[in-house]
């Protein structure tokens, strides 16, 4: 392979892991304290092409990574506090693949930039809602990407050796911006001056010691000497503060079952169709059947088979799976078929039971599969069918699609599919800009929220649903299929590129959290420079980094 020949992306990226056949991370328990050591396969990458040195890391490393920290959140509810470090001498993490970006395409790099966010957004969550503390524990040299992970922990703690140093240096040597959050963390999260932010970010060598601290770019620095032994005690010292079970059994997480077809993939509780001529995919999610757990005792009997488990696991792999592999495919159909009676029995046990630390887990699992429609560069329209269970959590799927239309029987009005609200629509599940999905469909009016919760637990039909502001049409059965092909050819022959800036900003309109600003902003402003000849061009800084070569820059500002 040449030096400029792109990465080979053709064969499809699965999502699944198992601690028994992780390549670059090392995962050990002691008590309320588990330790997440990083240490790299040079020769493991996801493709062929570059060697992971330096505990640099690619896709498949931060694959990896999630699954541990899914593991942490269900099969070890005693953990409390989770150390990040490395196995590796003077080094934490040197960052993303430098050789790995300069190879791969565009959509590539974009994915990955946006899979890595949603990882270190996950340690965050973690910390929020589940309890479990994070210290990064940065034992030599921490730099761009490895910086980023540190910056996601609740702690930052640098050996001061006299050498190790923390930097994002991705703007004076590739020419691009720190792709997993750094800048906005450093400033949202860290409240790094601004002016002592933009020597950081432009110092290649970073900083080290006690300015580091000084900074606020780490919380502590420790002489080797005591460096375990401080860590160990700030890792207990969190725990502390947690109310995770000490003593409760984990829940394992089993394989997934899924059948893999041209035309698309077979779940238990998902469905995924691919109409490759339309570039469209549909989704389709089932309710529970009639079997479900009744109480506590069988939630944790049913364990990973539970529905609002099982099917948050299935959807998220169902949701990266397509975005990973099927880039082509720019819009998703969202459908939901079963007893919508059922979404709403297992709704009220989910808020019966909410301070159990696996029901707690679970509903955090919602929340992130959910949240990942939300910032999904894919066109959702949800239809609203007879047979369809838009209940409660399913009616997110609803408030998450961009439009939503549902269809009426004027002749058989019974026979009319319906809509509920329940309180999981609440907040439960906040989108990353930390509003609920009707608080953001209205921006946050009161009013219209009260009409919607004063109807909750209600079957809504079509004109009822309309006049709440739930759907975006109630279509008549005349009607329907003619008014959805217009809306989704329609749909699909624009602009890719323009569908996904009109969808991100009307998504989030209103209110900006550090998470919208990562996705919003910053992952715009990351996609834009990665098509630019300063950082990709032939002799762009990403392209020539390690050539010996300077970059050649177009010195106009745009």
């Amino acid at each position: 392979m040449s030096d400029t020949a792109p990465i080979a992306s053709s064969a499809p990226v699965t999502f699944e892991r198992d601690p028994e056949q992780y390549r670059h991370w090392q995962l050990t328990f002691e008590g309320p304290v588990a330790t997440l050591a990083m240490n790299v396969d040079e020769e493991g990458g996801l493709r062929p092409g570059y060697a992971l040195k330096l505990n640099s890391y690619d896709l498949g490393v931060d694959i990896e990574l999630h699954d541990a920290l899914q593991r942490i959140r269900f099969e070890h509810p005693e953990v409390r506090t989770v150390v990040m470090t490395s196995t590796k001498d003077r080094i934490f993490c040197s960052g993303a693949n430098i050789f790995m970006l300069g190879k791969s395409s565009h959509a590539w790099k974009v994915n990955f930039c946006k899979f890595t966010n949603e990882t270190r957004n996950g340690i965050e969550d973690a910390s929020l809602h589940s309890g479990i503390k994070f210290i990064a524990a940065c034992n030599g040299t921490t730099a761009g990407g490895g910086y980023e992970l540190a910056l996601a922990c609740d702690e930052i703690v640098l050996v001061d050796d006299r050498s190790s140093a923390v930097s994002l240096p991705e703007v004076p040597l590739l020419g691009v911006l720190p792709g997993t959050g750094g800048l906005t963390r450093v400033t949202d999260k860290r409240h790094v001056r601004r002016d002592h932010a933009d020597i950081f970010c432009l110092t290649t060598e970073g900083v080290r010691g006690q300015r580091a601290k000084d900074w606020k770019l780490v919380d502590e620095v420790v002489k080797p000497a005591r460096f375990a032994e401080y860590v160990r005690e700030r890792a207990q010292a969190l725990a502390a503060q947690s109310d995770r079970p000490a003593d409760a059994q984990g829940v394992r997480l089993t394989p997934l079952t899924r059948t893999v077809t041209p035309e698309g993939y077979r779940y238990e509780t998902v469905r995924v169709d691919i109409d490759h001529e339309s570039r469209r995919a549909t989704i389709t999610v089932s309710a529970p059947d009639v079997g479900q757990p009744r109480d506590l005792a069988g939630i944790l009997a049913a364990s990973a088979q539970w529905w609002p488990l099982k099917m948050a696991r299935e959807l998220d792999d169902a949701i990266l799976t397509l975005r990973t592999n099927h880039l082509d495919i720019g819009m998703w159909i969202l459908k939901t078929t079963g007893d919508a009676a059922q979404v709403l029995a297992a709704d009220a046990l989910m808020d019966a039971h909410a301070s159990h630390w696996f029901v707690r887990e679970t509903i955090g699992m919602l929340r992130r599969t959910l949240a990942r429609l939300d910032v999904s560069s894919r066109s959702l329209f949800a239809l609203v069918e007879p047979g369809s269970c838009f209940a409660g959590t399913l009616l997110e799927l609803v408030l998450a699609a961009d439009r939503a239309y549902m269809l009426q029987l004027p002749d058989t009005p019974d026979e009319a599919p319906r809509v509920h609200a329940d309180v999981a629509n609440f907040g439960r599940y906040p989108m990353p800009n930390g509003l609920t999905r009707l608080a953001a469909r209205f921006y946050e009016d009161v009013d219209a929220i009260v009409a919607v919760r004063e109807q909750a637990g209600k079957p809504l039909d079509g004109p009822a649903a309309e006049a709440l502001g739930l759907i975006t049409a109630a279509l008549d059965d005349i009607d329907w299929e003619d008014e959805i092909r217009i809306a989704t050819e329609e749909r699909a022959s624009l602009s890719p590129d323009a569908l996904t800036g009109l969808e991100a900003n009307l998504r989030f309109g209103g209110r900006e959290t550090m998470e919208t600003r990562i996705f919003g902003r910053l992952t715009a402003w990351q996609n834009w420079i990665f098509n630019r000849p300063n950082a990709v061009g032939e002799h762009g800084a990403l392209k020539v980094f390690g050539t010996g070569n300077k970059a050649r820059f177009d010195w106009d500002r745009v």
